[in-house]
């Protein structure tokens, strides 16, 4: 399931599917395809054992809250007080970042008033391991989609669904919402493994300049709207 597979036979994992692509977490995917190979096909030769404790300490980190957090303290911090200096003058680099805080429903308001208030001033939303539920972001929604140059939203380790997907897709497919969005982060949720080809679809035409993004195919005109209209 972490890959995106309904498969749980090793070489289904390591031929049929290495290369899928519309997955919500390419490096995972990738680091664990790579140790799934060195457990399949150990190599006599060099440190198997080394290589394969370096991809499990690489999923670790990735899979985990950014360890800058704990060096500048944050982890120690009380959340209410993070959040009210995050939430105060402009955001710093055009980035809200409250990664890390556990926000609240109350918490909700302030931050969607402050993404209004911001919204010349915001190019990028950090909302990786802040406890978000669907219900949650439902409720941020409507300001985060208004938002004129956000590009970025980063929406991992948190406890959404793929149940959301429904709402983010709906919400895509409106060129007016999201205008400047190039990448949506949802990562390390509870069962998002996978992302519907509309949502990558509204993506990339939202950035042609970008060329191909990482997590989708390549498909002719007609093969999308045939797509679109299967989700339909």
């Amino acid at each position: 399931q972490d890959l995106g597979m309904e498969s749980t036979s090793l070489d289904d994992v390591l031929y049929r599917y290495a290369s899928f692509r519309n997955l919500v977490d390419p490096i995972t995917h990738d680091l664990i395809i790579s140790l799934a190979r060195y457990i399949h096909c150990p190599k006599p030769e060099g440190d198997s054992l080394g290589a394969m404790e370096k991809l499990c300490r690489q999923l670790t980190y990735h899979l985990s809250p950014h360890s800058q957090w704990r060096r500048q303290g944050i982890m120690k911090r009380k959340p209410q007080a993070c959040l009210k200096a995050v939430l105060m003058g402009k955001p710093q680099d055009n980035t809200v970042d409250l990664s890390g805080i556990p926000l609240t429903l109350k918490d909700l308001e302030r931050v969607r008033s402050y993404l209004q208030q911001s919204s010349e001033h915001i190019d990028t939303v950090e909302l990786c391991f802040t406890e978000l539920t669907d219900d949650m972001l439902l409720q941020l929604l409507p300001a985060l989609c208004l938002l004129p140059h956000l590009t970025t939203l980063s929406l991992n380790g948190n406890r959404l669904t793929k149940a959301i997907l429904r709402d983010l897709t709906e919400t895509l497919k409106d060129p007016k919402k999201f205008p400047s969005v190039t990448w949506i982060d949802l990562g390390n949720n509870v069962d998002i493994f996978s992302l519907p080809q509309p949502f990558l679809v509204s993506l990339k035409r939202r950035c042609p300049k970008q060329g191909n993004l990482p997590t989708i195919l390549e498909f002719g005109e007609g093969q999308v709207s045939d797509l679109e209209n299967q989700e339909g």
